[in-house]
């Protein structure tokens, strides 16, 4: 619906975890056989054989979550060229619950990436700010290990497609801030109106992300048909938006603009 770019909401001191974890993942994405920005795992069929290792070894697979065992390798082939290239069978030890947290770090691609990070940039900081280091950080893994069970339970114990990206961690960065910041202005692109920038509360911004992940869940299925996983992006959602809730009490200062100097002493703006 929206593409925020900026949020109107200044912070008490550096988002240290939140710039971190961006960093974090853009690290492990470039080092990593997805991003083409190193040789060491080769090109053409053989590139594609080690991302699909990559994916199956780091990602998060429901299978394997509910079972708590790891999938024995299996010999895959991959397309290239119309042709088909068996891979060669990559055996490698994995701890199912572990790979939860792997998962988190782990994406499919430049625009899945850049995608997560810009709503983590945007709206990380603040939950942070309220959080605090340490708490921001075990609620952002927990909101992503949340999701990523709640999309395995959904799925079933059948499924053996990986799940890879921060977007349910993330999700639930989003839905706290709906509950602390919910009249916080957050500039925004607007595709359908020639990406025209736009302020609009951060209520509008996030309830219809929320909405719209519920409504394409619904078309495509909860399981993640279309290529990604709706149904952890809800549950990860509701997670932040229940913990903040009931554990988390509403900032008081008032918004930027009430100050003369655009924003209150001691606040790190953007």
């Amino acid at each position: 619906m929206v593409i925020p770019i900026h949020d109107r909401n200044p912070v008490r001191r550096v988002p240290v975890v939140t710039y971190a974890l961006i960093a974090i993942n853009f690290a492990v994405f470039i080092i990593g056989p997805v991003s083409g920005l190193t040789t060491r795992y080769g090109s053409g069929p053989r590139l594609a054989c080690a991302q699909n290792t990559y994916f199956m070894e780091y990602g998060a697979i429901p299978k394997e979550l509910l079972s708590n065992h790891q999938l024995p390798p299996e010999r895959i082939g991959v397309q290239q060229g119309g042709q088909t290239f068996i891979c060669p069978v990559e055996r490698y030890h994995k701890a199912p619950i572990f790979s939860a947290f792997t998962a988190m770090f782990v994406h499919g691609g430049w625009l899945h990436l850049l995608g997560n990070m810009l709503f983590l940039y945007v709206f990380g900081n603040n939950v942070e700010d309220q959080l605090g280091r340490l708490r921001y950080l075990l609620f952002y893994l927990g909101c992503g290990l949340i999701a990523t069970y709640a999309f395995a339970a959904f799925t079933g114990p059948g499924s053996t497609q990986p799940l890879v990206g921060a977007s349910g961690a993330i999700a639930g960065v989003l839905g706290a801030y709906l509950w602390l910041f919910p009249r916080a202005k957050v500039t925004s692109l607007v595709p359908f109106l020639l990406f025209l920038p736009f302020r609009l509360p951060a209520w509008l911004v996030l309830g219809g992300w929320f909405v719209l992940q519920w409504a394409y869940a619904q078309g495509a299925g909860m399981s993640g048909d279309a290529g990604v996983a709706y149904f952890a992006h809800i549950a990860g959602f509701l997670a932040g938006l229940l913990y903040a809730i009931i554990f988390v009490r509403r900032p008081r200062w008032p918004p930027v603009s009430g100050y003369p100097s655009g924003q209150p002493p001691g606040y790190y703006g953007r």
